[in-house]
């Protein structure tokens, strides 16, 4: 019988736990969904950009902006490109 009310402590503490590890992991999985969205679209800016004269260049500074805020950073981006 003792076995029973391990098993339901352990199922308690494994529910505590999983919730407490859900948050971070969703804002893990969005910061990855942010990279490759801004990488594909600072991709796509500089493939049609190069036929009206302006491309982004690929550097530290610019993937990091791109990758970290995705779409709205790459739009910063052309609009600073823009302003300089």
């Amino acid at each position: 019988m003792e076995y029973v009310g391990y098993f339901l402590i352990a199922i308690i503490g494994l529910f505590i736990v999983v919730r407490l590890l859900a948050w971070p992991l969703k804002i893990f999985i969005k910061l990855i969904i942010n990279a490759v969205l801004g990488t594909i679209l600072l991709f796509i800016v500089n493939l049609v950009g190069v036929h009206f004269g302006f491309t982004i260049g690929i550097n530290l500074v610019t993937a990091l902006v791109a990758g970290f805020f995705g779409v709205p950073g790459v739009i910063f981006l052309l609009i600073f490109k823009f302003i300089l």
